[in-house]
């Protein structure tokens, strides 16, 4: 199946992985066709951001070095685990993803289950969002899964239910962390880590 899924990637084509949350859509972020597409299927709004989910912080960072400072010390502090995490990206990469925040980037490191890891390892990173059609409910299992997307879908990666509720998306990008939504962590939860890493790194 990883085989399946890596190859796929690389054609251009969408798969389907689950994540530590929810299923994700997922296309090769390295290319703007791909991504332009992924918008497409899930019918998202190319004013709004994709996030770029990796295996490992040093393979987001790899591609977006620009990030390293202070919104990586903050980023090892709090990942791999079920966050979305805006990060600076003062040099516009990934263009296609940021939406209307182009200086900035929204990266995953979630806790993979073993055959996702697999694929996403392989690829480097790829462009991730729920699985699910824009506004709808997020996907904890295929079933739940709009039939076009299934459809679109080069390749699909099975790990039975997940928990269902989606990441916790905090902006460290600025001089303060803000919230921008709860999920699957609560908002106190994650800024209290946020605050504990800032007072390591300061030696507070």
């Amino acid at each position: 199946m990883s085989d399946e899924a890596v190859a796929a990637l690389r054609a251009g084509q969408l798969i389907l992985v689950p994540t530590d949350t929810v299923y994700g859509l997922c296309a090769d972020a390295y290319r703007e066709g791909p991504c332009r597409r992924l918008f497409a299927v899930k019918q998202r709004p190319e004013t709004m951001p994709v996030q770029l989910l990796a295996a490992d912080l040093d393979t987001i960072l790899d591609a977006v070095p620009e990030a390293r400072g202070r919104g990586a010390v903050l980023a090892r502090a709090l990942l791999p685990g079920p966050y979305t995490l805006i990060l600076p990206n003062p040099a516009r990469r990934f263009r296609w993803l940021s939406g209307t925040r182009p200086e900035t980037i929204g990266v995953r490191v979630p806790n993979l289950p073993p055959p996702s890891l697999e694929v996403v390892r392989r690829v480097g990173a790829v462009a991730a969002t729920s699985a699910n059609c824009h506004g709808e409910p997020d996907p904890a299992r295929l079933e739940d899964v709009p039939r076009e997307i299934l459809d679109a879908c080069g390749a699909v990666v099975d790990a039975g239910e997940l928990p269902g509720r989606p990441s916790t998306v905090l902006d460290i990008s600025g001089p303060e962390p803000v919230v921008l939504r709860e999920g699957a962590v609560p908002a106190e939860e994650a800024l209290a880590r946020v605050r504990d890493a800032l007072s390591v790194s300061s030696g507070g």
